[in-house]
């Protein structure tokens, strides 16, 4: 479980009646985008003719320019989580992160899915005690990566949703 059973108004849009503005919702989406494809490789390297992961991160980013519709970025999402169905390990996240990244279309607050599930595939990458070193450099990468304009909403929602995102950032 990755999603809060409240759901946190800052991470829901204004229409939706939240207070996330429409332009900080396409930087989340486009941040878990980046996230998800830094860790892509992981998952293309062991299946390089399943292209659902890639084709879900070019969906949210697609939906970020208005070119697919919210519903059509969600289905690429959902396809990409399929495609984690008979994986294990740095593969299997992987293809989550790229998944949770076509979600946050549907629901900003996947951000962190995308953004934990490729700690998670960047740990399992590493062999044995250097997992946890290997994410804290990924966790502090997609750090480094958040725009200033969502830099404190996603530090604080990390902060509060860290423990149900099996404690990847703490970084």
């Amino acid at each position: 479980m990755i999603l809060p059973k409240i759901q946190d108004p800052r991470l829901v849009t204004i229409r939706r009646g939240g207070s996330l503005a429409d332009s900080d919702h396409h930087l989340l989406a486009l941040w878990a985008a980046s996230c998800a494809e830094h860790v892509l490789h992981l998952f293309e390297s062991v299946q390089p003719e399943d292209s659902r992961p890639r084709q879900a991160i070019e969906h949210a980013r697609a939906w970020v320019r208005g070119e697919v519709k919210m519903m059509e970025a969600r289905a690429a999402g959902g396809h990409a989580m399929g495609a984690a169905r008979d994986l294990r390990g740095a593969a299997r996240f992987a293809a989550y992160a790229a998944g949770q990244a076509g979600v946050v279309a549907h629901v900003a607050a996947h951000d962190l899915g995308a953004a934990a599930y490729a700690i998670k595939s960047v740990r399992a990458a590493a062999a044995g005690s250097d997992g946890v070193a290997a994410g804290r450099v990924e966790c502090q990468w997609q750090r480094d990566q958040l725009p200033l304009a969502i830099r404190e909403l996603v530090l604080d929602d990390q902060r509060l949703r860290n423990d149900i995102c099996w404690s990847v950032f703490d970084c």
